[in-house]
């Protein structure tokens, strides 16, 4: 039987994109003005903001639990996109990145707090790291894909193989995943807990600006 997880979630994906072009129209148009706007009104888009992104995640996480071994290597991303990747997603240190390349008048406090909160991350980052090494070698392969295609075939984004050795396989990819999800999470609220709303509307328009300009690239390069 065919399996539509890819494609349902593509669809997700599709639809979400076109919302988050939207949200960004919104953010470079507040953004002109919002001078002229209240604390109120930016907390009440940057709250819309980070809804949206809870809802990629909230679906991600649907299907990650249905297929793990497909969001580690989506369909729905292009080679460029994909080649962006860690631990399917983003790597949560970028978002500090992004402040710095985006937020030029940060005071020196928040300057200290955002190198505490990259140091922070660093080591987080490094201990996802060590456990995806040990899921490696666990199962006595080199690239952890590998070792999915071993097991058994990829057929319409199903695997087919030994089920024993791929259960925990699945387990342990889910539990790594979940936790590099969470520290992305985190990573953003803290940040937007440091910076002030205007702040954090120019963080996020620029985040936001960054992934689908990565999506446009490697859809002209398809």
């Amino acid at each position: 039987m065919r399996d539509d997880n890819g494609a349902s979630f593509q669809a997700f994906l599709e639809g979400w994109l076109v919302r988050q072009q939207h949200y960004l129209d919104e953010l470079l148009s507040v953004l002109q003005h919002c001078h002229e706007s209240r604390d109120e009104d930016l907390k009440e888009l940057i709250n819309r903001v980070l809804a949206h992104y809870q809802q990629y995640y909230e679906e991600k996480s649907k299907i990650a639990h249905r297929n793990v071994f497909l969001v580690f290597s989506p369909t729905w991303f292009t080679t460029l996109e994909r080649a962006f990747l860690w631990i399917a997603g983003f790597k949560p240190g970028l978002a500090l990145r992004v402040v710095a390349d985006s937020v030029d008048d940060l005071s020196e406090e928040q300057r200290q707090r955002m190198n505490r909160l990259m140091n922070e991350t660093k080591v987080e980052e490094q201990a996802l790291d060590n456990e995806l090494a040990k899921i490696q070698e666990s199962v006595a392969a080199p690239p952890l894909l590998n070792v999915v295609k071993r097991r058994g075939r990829l057929v319409d984004g199903e695997l087919q193989g030994d089920e024993a050795a791929t259960d925990a396989l699945k387990t342990a990819m889910e539990a790594i995943l979940t936790g590099a999800d969470s520290l992305r999470i985190m990573t953003a609220l803290k940040v937007v807990e440091i910076l002030s709303p205007t702040q954090t509307l120019k963080f996020l328009a620029a985040a936001t600006q960054l992934q689908l300009k990565i999506r446009d690239r490697g859809l002209e390069r398809s």
